[in-house]
């Protein structure tokens, strides 16, 4: 399962996305990652959710992505949910690229293959999304 939170600067999808991690911390019953830029999350979610700071390992494009959350569930296996927050900035691609289309459904694939569940925002206005993204919310 692969959901996607899109809106522009000021619409919520920060405070919405911390109350859905703290929830995971709650009712998963495996490890919870997020995965961020910047540490603006750090003292808002639950110290049990594995934080991950995008610009310590440099993800500078989709391929660098997939395989950094393929090693992550390669190294732990009890990962049931990943966070990605602000995803077209730690990659730096336009959220109209269809390149963010293409990773949703790279990340829909691994979730079903894997049964983790994947919840993503993108910092842009919603008019922006393509079908294909659109698909997600």
């Amino acid at each position: 399962m692969v959901r996607v939170i899109m809106g522009v600067k000021g619409t919520g999808k920060t405070k919405q996305m911390i109350e859905l991690i703290n929830s995971a911390v709650h009712s998963e019953n495996g490890n919870v990652v997020c995965i961020e830029r910047g540490n603006k999350l750090t003292y808002d979610i639950h110290s049990k959710i594995r934080l991950v700071e995008a610009s310590h390992y440099d993800m500078g494009n989709f391929d660098f992505m997939k395989g950094f959350i393929s090693g992550m569930y390669a190294g732990n296996y009890d990962i049931t949910h990943i966070f990605i927050d602000s995803l077209t900035k730690i990659v730096g691609v336009d959220p109209a690229d269809h390149s963010v289309e293409v990773f949703l459904d790279w990340l829909s694939k691994f979730s079903d293959d894997n049964n983790i569940k994947f919840t993503v925002t993108i910092s842009a206005d919603e008019s922006l999304a393509t079908e294909g993204v659109k698909k997600y919310f």
